[in-house]
């Protein structure tokens, strides 16, 4: 039986042409090359799996080949080429400075950089890994690789270049290796895919290409492992099962749970993907990218971010049609939340549930035309009010944000009295009172006291107005008049700023349409001026000891500052 040989190293490029998704790099080596204008070394960086090594074996062979084509690169025909590409050649040097990184390991390459080639142009010296040399090694380093003989040239490759000293990287040519696109991965193993019989639909091709990350090699290696586990058939739902990945359609299917505010329904996809032996956090980010890729999706000019095959672009095209933009931002920002305090949470799954329960009550959004504007939304029925009381119609402007509507109250609490927090994201003081309903009951204590601690709970965000708020109790001056008292000046104008919304609130639970409120200021005595310098500290003394300010006089005393 043939000994079997990995995609990565079967398909590994020969040529700069053949090289992958650094097309930038290539060139420019090719025109050093064509101009014979090349440096005495270069340093090739960037993240695994995307080409370094490979570019420097590739620019080694064709800097020594005889006869170059007409495209600029090796033959593959001459001596030098063939002695290359069968292992044998003497002109090209690889050290892993993982494994050789003491000052005698670099000696004994310095000893062999003086000796010239016995055929070909250069000796080329790669060495991988460079930032595990010490720092002994590098400094012995330094001279040969910035004065090299003639014939010599140093291609250094590493993933770390912040770990390399800088007079190392002050004596080279470096070229930065970029990750390779998704949509570049996913073509190259279509090619693999065919050269080697293999059945390969695009949307699994895609998958594999995003759980490389950017590093072609990562790809190949997942390739391989999928083609022999499902019998060189892959397809979209191989691929998820042997990665063990989220399906995309958990993700649309979440979405149009939220969509039409079925709570139960989110908690039982939930328990779905759980008992699939999903993590519970890699759900929660997962839903974020998949909000992130309907955002992208809803304006031509940014669909192309979406890395995905066209089959799933077009789904999330369709269902974004179905999304409005603050639905979409809305949703993300709860996401990032709870994706943010996951791991502080003692009961993960109720904090998983919590983030999607909070999702679907917060989406007005209906299914049957959820592309309208929220401004649109149309309004709740407005509670029953006396025969006696004229109905008012509330006129809602074609932009701005969306106003409060009246919530009916039928026992004062925590829990029923109105929020004037417009899904968290408004500050109470933004929301302008308008023209409603409100009622004409009567004014009680139990009522108010209940009423106002539920609306200073709205702000247990800013401690300080938090607490000015709960200090005190509102009291009925008026039958329908309130007046509360403040200890300063500054806690009675951050109020007044927020008067209209939390008399909104209060007429809103209390059902009294013509309440008011006056604030008042606390007629405290003034506080003592405590003394900090040292003249108020003297003046101090002197009040109570006049004898001081003689003393200081005749002894002619200055007071130090």
């Amino acid at each position: 039986m043939d000994n079997f040989i990995v995609s990565a190293r079967k398909y590994r490029p020969a040529t700069f042409d053949t090289v992958v998704g650094q097309t930038a790099i290539t060139s420019t080596l090719k025109n050093a090359i064509i101009k014979q204008q090349l440096a005495q070394a270069f340093l090739f960086c960037g993240p695994r799996g995307v080409g370094k090594t490979t570019c420097a074996r590739i620019l080694a062979k064709t800097i020594n080949c005889l006869n170059l084509n007409e495209r600029n690169e090796a033959c593959n025909v001459c001596e030098s080429c063939r002695s290359f590409n069968e292992l044998t050649s003497f002109n090209i040097h690889e050290l892993d400075a993982a494994s050789n990184n003491s000052v005698d390991d670099i000696r004994a390459l310095v000893d062999q950089v003086r000796i010239p080639p016995q055929a070909g142009k250069y000796k080329v010296y790669i060495i991988d890994e460079v930032h595990m040399l010490s720092s002994s090694a590098f400094n012995a380093f330094l001279k040969t690789l910035e004065e090299p003989p003639p014939f010599a040239k140093f291609i250094l490759a590493t993933t770390e270049k912040h770990k390399i000293i800088p007079t190392i990287l002050s004596r080279c040519q470096i070229f930065d290796f970029r990750r390779i696109t998704v949509d570049d991965i996913a073509h190259h193993l279509a090619f693999v895919a065919q050269s080697e019989g293999i059945a390969a639909d695009s949307d699994g091709l895609h998958l594999i290409a995003q759980k490389a990350d950017g590093a072609l090699r990562d790809a190949l290696s997942i390739f391989d492992q999928i083609a022999i586990s499902s019998n060189n058939n892959i397809t979209f739902q191989t691929v998820i099962e042997n990665l063990n990945i989220l399906d995309y359609d958990y993700y649309f299917k979440m979405t149009e749970i939220i969509l039409e505010n079925r709570v139960f329904d989110a908690m039982n996809l939930i328990d779905k993907v759980i008992e699939n032996g999903f993590e519970g956090q890699i759900f929660l980010a997962g839903f974020a990218s998949h909000l992130r890729n309907l955002l992208v999706s809803r304006d031509a000019a940014t669909h192309k971010l979406m890395e995905a095959s066209e089959n799933i672009k077009n789904r999330y095209k369709q269902l974004a049609a179905q999304c409005t933009d603050r639905f979409i931002i809305r949703n993300l920002d709860i996401a990032n939340r709870y994706d943010f305090d996951y791991k502080n949470s003692n009961n993960k799954r109720l904090h998983l549930e919590l983030a999607f329960i909070e999702m679907c009550e917060r989406s007005n959004t209906p299914m049957a035309n959820p592309a309208q504007p929220v401004q649109e939304i149309k309004k709740k029925p407005e509670t029953a009010t006396p025969s006696s009381q004229p109905k008012t119609e509330t006129s809602q402007p074609a932009s701005g944000p969306e106003p409060l509507q009246p919530v009916k109250v039928t026992n004062i609490s925590y829990s029923n009295v109105v929020s004037l927090k417009e899904e968290k994201k408004q500050e109470p003081d933004t929301v302008h009172e308008q023209e409603t309903n409100y009622g004409e009951e009567p004014l009680s204590e139990d009522a108010l006291r209940d009423a106002w601690l539920a609306m200073a709970r709205n702000y247990d965000k800013s401690p300080s107005f938090y607490a000015a708020l709960t200090k005190h109790a509102p009291e009925i001056t008026e039958p329908d008049h309130i007046s509360f008292t403040f200890d300063n000046r500054l806690q009675l104008n951050d109020f007044v700023s927020k008067k209209p919304a939390i008399l909104h609130a209060l007429k809103t639970a209390l059902k009294n349409a013509k309440l008011q409120i006056s604030e008042l200021l606390s007629e405290t005595e003034p506080q003592t001026i405590k003394p900090y310098t040292p003249a108020d500290k003297f003046k101090t003394m002197v009040e109570k000891n006049p004898d001081l300010q003689s003393l200081k006089d005749q002894l002619d005393l200055e007071i130090e500052y």
